[in-house]
């Protein structure tokens, strides 16, 4: 045998030796990749597929989650991120002017600086529900924070309307599974929707008209907004809301809020 070839077998059972010293890989990790390779157990893994999607919980709880009412002429208009000096007052004024009621969703945050507002809401006939106290995504809350938001929401709320509200709206239309599951066994319902008029872009009265009517049908339910962050312009919803109300009106449509809308009650039970 030659020497070069006894090199070659040397370096073979080197390598040999080296690879079995190290230790199997468990087949109770799993690779993935996230910011990085890291290893996460099976059980941690199943538990990240068993994610649902908003989509998903909306099919899972139909009880629960609901997008729209039934399939009747009525409307719902419903109005986020209130109470908001700069626009709320305006809504108010046009709401009026049209003998129309809607559902306004409240950040309690913004009730404890302007309960006069919130007062007006409830005097004027409006129906309201809790959009958390601080605009949070609820899918990066603890449990305990999420129900700390829609309590202390709750709280302010019953103080100012008379009430506990039945109705939450989550922040940007999320909530993760295990919200909904406590949310379902207190008695609440989420009200999402089914037409989006896109108005916090800043859109025109056109636009956001026109985002309203190419979707609105029987049962709707309509999201625009009544406050917004800092620079945030709502005065192309407002202008639209006339149009709105005219156009559907005059179709046989009438215009109720959302307990009215899915025949539930405002409050929730003590």
């Amino acid at each position: 045998m030659s020497i070069k070839l006894i090199k070659k077998v040397l370096l073979l059972l080197v390598i040999s030796f080296i690879i079995s010293s190290f230790p199997a890989p468990s087949s109770e990790a799993i690779p993935v990749t996230r910011k990085g390779s890291v290893l996460i157990s099976k059980q941690d893994h199943q538990k990240i597929k068993k994610k649902l999607t908003m989509s998903q919980l909306i099919r899972k709880y139909p009880g629960t989650i609901k997008t729209r009412g039934p399939r009747v002429k009525s409307i719902a208009l419903t109005f986020d991120d209130v109470p908001d000096p700069r626009f709320t007052p305006q809504l108010l004024d046009v709401l009026r002017r049209y003998h129309v009621k809607a559902t306004f969703f409240v950040v309690g945050s913004r009730a404890k600086k302007h309960p006069d507002l919130v007062a007006r809401i409830v005097r004027e006939g409006h129906a309201i529900g809790n959009h958390s106290y601080s605009h949070p995504q609820f899918r990066k809350l603890r449990m305990k924070g999420f129900r700390n938001q829609i309590i202390r929401t709750e709280n302010i709320i019953q103080n100012l309307a008379g009430y506990k509200p039945k109705m939450i709206r989550p922040p940007y239309g999320e909530i993760t599974e295990e919200q909904v599951k406590w949310a379902k066994s207190k008695g609440y319902i989420l009200i999402n929707w089914n037409v989006d008029s896109q108005d916090w872009k800043g859109l025109s009265k056109e636009e956001v008209r026109n985002n309203i009517l190419s979707s609105v049908g029987k049962g709707a339910i309509i999201l625009q907004h009544g406050g917004g962050g800092e620079g945030s312009h709502l005065e192309g919803s407002i202008q639209a809301l006339p149009e709105v109300i005219t156009y559907m009106k005059q179709r046989g449509y009438t215009f109720v809020t959302v307990p009215q809308l899915l025949h539930v009650p405002k409050s929730i039970a003590n």
